[in-house]
């Protein structure tokens, strides 16, 4: 059997309305050019070819934009989240239902412009109006439909809401520029759902754009980290369109947007960890995690290390282990360049990451 495209439908609808309105209102042209119009052409029959092929001339005009403008709805549709749809798609309803309401009486008078024209304008307005309504206003039906839950009493459901808001986690640029959210989801030790906003993917693309090339290959890592997440569905993730135009910074976007999604923060940057924290918002930092990680070195134990440049003070050497940890080396300037065994004397951890202190092994 032959698919019937999705041209001929519409055509099809075009001409089923152009005959539907030619019986209706024909009529009352007939009757306006003449006193009598004749039987021949007065007729429910006549009316309804005549509407049916000016209508199918039309839509031989039309159709083409109509399906183009379809198309590009179900593409822009795709890319929202069921949340979106589902309240764009309420609040049109509604919108609808208030627009025949207040029809009914339009509908029962004799003019063409308030018992047709009217009421279809009210119906396009408020139509367009729910959708917006439900669609702009996301963040607040949220905590309404949180508040509801608190109030109807379901602890349960509650607690699994609130778990799933948690659940959310927020990635900003330089996590995905980092690279390593990559691999610690790999581990599976993150839960829930990874969420990218627009403004951070827009960060992201201006970076990659830059005219210098050390921020242009910053930024395309990141756009590769991002994509690598999503083509190997690790973990689900999620971009977000959700943007706040009355904030310029992107860290106070993130932060508004943890609070109304209530979830939670990945970065990498110390000075944005500390604003998150002060503004009460949960934040996991990565670097926090890669420190707790590293091994734990004690006094006296015994480490190989290359000197690689010279401290600040007494002659000290720097080296550094292989997940990065400063090692500073007592007299260990005049060793540039090679490998010694050295005695760890002390330890620091500091936010910035840890710092062993160590002095040349005499044995």
């Amino acid at each position: 059997m032959k698919k019937i495209d999705r041209f001929t439908v519409i055509q099809f609808i075009f001409v089923i309305l152009g005959a539907t309105l030619g019986v209706i209102y024909l009529p009352v042209i007939w009757h306006a050019l003449w006193e009598n119009p004749s039987i021949l052409l007065n007729n429910a029959l006549v009316d309804s070819v005549i509407g049916a092929i000016v209508f199918y001339i039309l839509s031989l005009f039309v159709v083409k934009r109509i399906m183009n403008a379809m198309s590009q709805v179900e593409k822009q549709l795709s890319q929202k989240n069921p949340f979106y749809i589902l309240m764009g798609t309420l609040g049109m309803i509604i919108g609808l239902i208030l627009a025949t309401l207040i029809s009914i009486v339009l509908f029962r008078t004799p003019y063409l412009i308030t018992n047709l024209i009217l009421p279809a304008l009210l119906m396009i307005t408020f139509g367009y109006l729910g959708f917006l309504l439900g669609t702009t206003k996301l963040n607040d039906w949220r905590k309404i439909f949180r508040v509801s839950l608190k109030k109807g009493g379901n602890a349960l459901t509650n607690t699994s809401s609130r778990n799933a808001n948690k659940s959310i986690k927020i990635l900003d640029t330089n996590i995905l520029i980092d690279g390593r959210i990559y691999e610690v989801a790999k581990t599976g030790f993150i839960e829930g759902t990874l969420l990218v906003p627009k403004f951070v993917l827009y960060e992201l693309q201006y970076i990659a754009d830059s005219a210098d090339s050390q921020k242009r290959i910053r930024g395309r890592r990141g756009l590769d980290i991002l994509n690598k997440l999503q083509t190997e569905k690790i973990m689900p993730i999620e971009i977000t369109d959700q943007d706040y135009d009355n904030i310029k910074e992107v860290d106070s976007k993130l932060i508004r947007l943890a609070k109304d999604f209530n979830g939670s923060i990945i970065t990498n940057d110390y000075n944005l960890n500390k604003v998150i924290q002060f503004q009460k918002v949960n934040v996991l930092n990565i670097n926090e995690l890669a420190n707790s990680l590293k091994p734990r070195f004690v006094p006296g134990e015994h480490l190989e290390v290359m000197i690689l440049k010279k401290g600040t003070e007494r002659s000290q050497g720097v080296a550094f282990l292989d997940d990065g940890t400063m090692v500073v080396v007592e007299d260990g300037k005049n060793h540039l360049n090679e490998r010694l065994s050295v005695e760890v004397t002390s330890s620091i951890q500091t936010d910035a990451g840890k710092m062993i202190f160590a002095r040349i092994d005499d044995k």
